[in-house]
Parts: C-alpha cells; structure tokens; sequence
C-alpha cells in the first residue's frame, strides 16, 4: 500500500494515498503557479473526493497607490479584482477536471498569509510553483515567498516548477541546462 507520510512534531502521521487530500493552492498566475495546479490535480486523481483551496494573495498597498488613490477601499476593490482575475486560468483547469474547489483573495504579506490559509481551510497539504510573478530565485530557484512557506509550513508543501518546455523558451532569463547537463548562456535581452 502506497502512503502519504510527514512528521509532526515527535510523531509521523500516515495516510493510505487512497485517503482525500484538502490541498491549497496559492496562484498568481505564473507559470509556476499553473505548474503546481496541474501537478495537484495528477496527485489527487488517485484520491476521490480531494478537494482544492486556490489562494491568491495581493501584497498591501504601496505608499504610491495610497497617496495616489486617497481611498482604501478603492484600493482594496482594484486588488480583489485583479486577484480574482489572476484565479480564472486555475479555477478553469479546475472546473474542466470537475473536482471541488473554494477560493479567496487575501490581503497581505503572502509568505505569512499561505501558512495561515493553509491552517484556517484545515488543509493537508500545499503545492505551489517554485516561484512567482516577479520573484528573484535564489541558487536553488525557489522564490523568496516559498522559501518562507517551506520554513513556516505545518503541513506538507510540494514545489512545482513548469515542465522543462516551458521554462526553456528564457522567461526567467536564467541560465538554462542543455541535454548534456551543461549550463546553456543566458538569454539575451534587447535593449529597451
């Protein structure tokens, strides 16, 4: 029998791989964060009635957007909007696998909102793509924002990076491996 094991604290937990998963899944629209929902979606076929928690989280507004707005809830409408907007590509991968979801758009800092997210649903488990829009990587590739997850999480968290063919074409602009496993040049970019 396969399972599905983590440590808490001085104990192991197990679970049959056959057992529902509640998994969140925090997505900014990235090609990460798309990566991630899809590798849920293959980690739950094998559990019926797994169910899913996509999370966007919009950072707190920026002394910019407070001088410049003047209105607070102004600001807070535009960010659920355009996290709303930034859930459509994973709800729609979602809905065409027919499985249960639930969303929200949160406010705040994203490294501390996941984990408590994670808590508040009483999920089992996080999958998240390995960087998001605008993260800097470090050495290992992984974005500031999972860096944190993976030091706070109280639950699992699976990292997802895009398939190779997506992550080749320089969108990064990170060096890439070729088939020998020898590091590629970077891409170049034009001169704006």
């Amino acid at each position: 029998m396969c399972v599905y094991s983590y440590d808490v604290g001085a104990a192991t937990v197990e679970m049959p791989m056959s057992t529902p998963l509640k998994f969140l899944l925090p997505v900014d629209g990235s090609p990460h964060a798309l990566a991630a929902v899809r590798h849920a979606l293959r980690l739950a076929a094998g559990m019926p009635g797994s169910s899913f928690v996509l999370v966007n989280v919009q950072p707190p507004a920026s002394l910019y957007e407070v001088v410049v707005a003047r209105d607070a809830e102004r600001i807070a409408d535009v960010k659920r909007d355009a996290g709303v907007d930034l859930l459509h590509e994973a709800e729609a991968l979602l809905d065409a696998a027919g499985v249960g979801y639930e969303t929200e758009v949160a406010a705040g800092l994203p490294e501390h909102l996941i984990v408590d997210l994670a808590e508040n649903y009483g999920c089992d488990a996080i999958v998240m793509g390995a960087r998001g829009r605008g993260d800097s990587p470090d050495a290992s590739g992984l974005g500031p924002v999972v860096r944190a997850v993976l030091a706070a999480s109280p639950v699992p968290v699976t990292v997802v990076r895009p398939p190779r063919a997506n992550r080749e074409d320089g969108e990064d602009g990170e060096a890439r491996d070729d088939e020998a496993g020898q590091a590629a040049a970077p891409t170049p970019r034009p001169a704006i």
